[in-house]
C-alpha cells in the first residue's frame, strides 16, 4: 500500500525559514520522482518542485533561491528546505510521487502560513 505522509508545516513570520518532510512507503522510493505542490486558498494547486532518482532538481520560478529539494533514500523521505519565506507562500503542501509506473498519489498536506 502506497502512503506519503508530510509533515513539519506551520505559522512564520515572513523572512522565516521551515522544512517540510514527506515520508513515503510502499514504494521503491531510491528509483522513484517525487515532487511537491501547494494549494493557497481559492487557488489552483500548483507545481513547486521535483527531485528525480538521481537527485536531478527543478522548481518554478516564485521559489527558486529561497526553496531547496532534497531526498534521503535511506529514510525513504523527500524534504523541502524553504528559506525567506513571503505570505504569497501561504498555502497547503502536498508532496506526490511524480511516475505513471508507480501511480497518482499524493500525501495529505500540511499547512504552511507566513504571516506579514
Amino acid at each position: 500500500q502506497v502512503q506519503l505522509v508530510e509533515s513539519g508545516g506551520g505559522l512564520v513570520q515572513a523572512g522565516g525559514s521551515l522544512r517540510l518532510s514527506c515520508a513515503a512507503s510502499g514504494i521503491i522510493f531510491s528509483s522513484t520522482t517525487m515532487g511537491w505542490y501547494r494549494q493557497a486558498p481559492g487557488k489552483q494547486r500548483e507545481w513547486v518542485s521535483v527531485i528525480s532518482s538521481d537527485g536531478r532538481t527543478n522548481y518554478v520560478d516564485s521559489v527558486k533561491g529561497r526553496f531547496t529539494i532534497s531526498r534521503d533514500n535511506a529514510k525513504n523521505t523527500v524534504y523541502l528546505q524553504m528559506n525567506t519565506l513571503k505570505p504569497e507562500d501561504t498555502a497547503v503542501y502536498y508532496c506526490k510521487i511524480e511516475s505513471a509506473e508507480v501511480g497518482n498519489y499524493w500525501g495529505q498536506g500540511t499547512q504552511v502560513t507566513v504571516s506579514s
